[in-house]
């Protein structure tokens, strides 16, 4: 039985989840089907093999912003992982329901994500472009940056010469600065009557030089393949277009893999749906971890490193679907050390700090990727662990996870706080994919303890210019400052802003890891490094 606690997050999650989908509402999704054309999401579905995993980026990117516009659902983009003929690839589709697929600040954060993980794992990106160019109210945000939309047409270019392929299909408007996308890819495609390219529209163009002409002349399909050579191919149609796509990527022969050990895929011995009832509901309550890991590894079996010693991180050798993979993560569990008790609040210790880095070593000596599993309040904090050298052992440890070289892969199950989010693989530490779980809080530290500290803050402030507060106003004050704290905590937060890539079930878990992992494989080469000098 789930936790009411936890089964009201996962319907939550649900719900926005069918929410999202709608992208710019129903209204708009009939329009888009009486223009002829398909929406983002149908596009995906009709380019994907039938009945097989995929995974979204980002469903949840946007969510809550740019509300004075209203709104801007998902970034106005879907990215998606799946496959095409049997092979991975990155899926980038504008959905034209939301602001007639606008360019918002955070669309181009998503864009990038998007190649990056193609560049990153060597994999084909196939772009489905429908979009009005960038949102002229906040181009300031979006335009001259360098991690703005400038970038992408930088990362075509770098992804033609790595030998990555991309493939455009013009299913809509392609606007202005836009139109380089599909035409710096290897390939693009138009479809007739519905998609257009050109650097400025007929309006632009009458008030720019006079010339009165239509939008089909200007740039569409027949303009572009038959006298501009622009585009490459053009279709009938929405299908059409895909199936060609299709076509193409099934004719892209093999690249050599990095060898990732696999065997056959065990489902897990403890049933999986158990994970509901382990996590309890209060947030500073103990459990064992590792039930959790038994529920998510092959045939629940997980060889433990350094068992006994530096117990509130747990490190082991594990099969995900088939898949070697070492496992870091952090223990909230009571255990008893003599006649006393001793709870770990998911704390990490010098000598967990220093397990944790030799581990890690480890994997990457013996090219096996890692999983982080975060719930993580810290480092421990005090006279005794600074005289024991806490800061050197955390050091060491933020080290050896940034010059990892094997595919790293983040969940958030619980706390992911302060520099603990850091040492676990957060995303300043590119982790191939960064995920969360509904229970997930992502920050400096918890409402609580920031709301107390902001608040102590706050009062000697007011004291020095000579006004005292009364009991119940600092109640009010702390109340207020940690409301705004949680919100900024919520894992819904952190993924409207890509801090995580997906909110996900627990239950899909072994899922993101698995075809991140096979993603992952594509790699050009393992990295830079040599693993077999990685020290600290």
């Amino acid at each position: 039985m789930v936790s009411s606690s936890l089964h009201d997050l996962l319907e939550h999650l649900k719900t926005k989840e069918e929410q999202v989908k709608l992208g710019g509402g129903q209204k708009k999704i009939d329009q888009q089907h009486e223009q002829g054309k398909l929406t983002a999401r149908e596009r995906i579905t009709k380019l994907i093999d039938p009945e097989t995993q995929t995974l979204e980026i980002g469903a949840f990117v946007g969510d809550e912003m740019y509300e004075e516009f209203g709104g801007c659902p998902s970034a106005g983009v879907v990215v998606v992982i799946g496959y095409i003929h049997s092979r991975i690839c990155v899926i980038v589709a504008n959905d034209a329901t939301v602001k007639a697929g606008a360019w918002f600040p955070i669309t181009a954060k998503k864009n990038l994500r998007a190649q990056e993980i193609a560049m990153e794992n060597n994999i084909p990106i196939i772009y489905l472009v429908d979009s009005a160019g960038i949102f002229l109210p906040l181009q300031d945000e979006v335009f001259a940056d360098k991690e703005h939309f400038g970038r992408i047409f930088r990362n075509n270019a770098h992804m033609s010469a790595m030998g990555i392929v991309q493939i455009s299909a013009i299913m809509g408007s392609c606007v202005a600065g836009g139109a380089y996308l599909p035409i710096m890819s290897d390939e693009a495609m138009i479809v007739e009557k519905t998609g257009s390219v050109f650097l400025a529209g007929s309006y632009l163009v009458k008030a720019a030089i006079g010339e009165d002409v239509d939008n089909e002349t200007l740039g569409g399909a027949i303009t572009h393949c038959d006298i501009s050579g622009v585009t490459d191919y053009r279709f009938p149609d929405d299908t059409a277009c895909l199936e060609a796509i299709r076509r193409m990527v099934g004719k892209i022969g093999a690249k050599p893999k990095i060898g990732f050990n696999r065997e056959k895929s065990i489902q897990p011995l403890l049933k999986q749906e158990e994970i509901y009832t382990i996590l309890p509901a209060d947030r500073v309550k103990p459990y064992d971890m590792r039930e959790i890991i038994m529920r998510l590894v092959d045939n629940s079996e997980l060889d433990e490193y350094k068992k006994t010693y530096g117990q509130t991180i747990i490190c082991g050798l594990a099969r995900i679907d088939g898949w070697a993979i070492g496992i870091v993560a952090n223990q909230r569990k009571t255990v008893k050390n003599g006649k006393n008790e001793m709870q770990m609040g998911g704390v990490i210790y010098s000598d967990s700090a220093d397990k944790a880095t030799r581990f890690i070593m480890n994997c990457n000596q013996k090219k096996i990727p890692l999983l982080f599993l975060h719930d993580v309040t810290g480092f421990m904090v005090g006279s005794r662990s600074e005289q024991g050298g806490i800061i050197k052992d955390g050091a060491k440890m933020v080290n050896v996870v940034a010059n990892s070289v094997v595919p790293k892969f983040t969940v958030v199950v619980g706390n992911s706080y302060g520099a603990g989010n850091y040492a676990m693989c957060g995303k300043a530490y590119d982790p191939k994919l960064m995920l969360a779980w509904p229970t997930a809080r992502i920050g400096v530290m918890s409402g609580n303890s920031a709301s107390s500290t902001l608040l102590q803050i706050k009062v000697a402030s007011m004291k020095a210019k000579g006004k005292v507060l009364t009991k119940e106003e600092e109640e009010a004050l702390k109340d207020q400052i940690k409301e705004k704290y949680e919100k900024e905590l919520s894992p819904y937060y952190a993924a409207s802003r890509l801090w995580v890539d997906a909110i996900i079930d627990p239950l899909d878990t072994r899922k993101w890891i698995s075809m991140g992992i096979e993603s992952a494989d594509n790699t050009l080469s393992i990295n830079k490094f040599n693993p077999g000098v990685l020290q600290v």
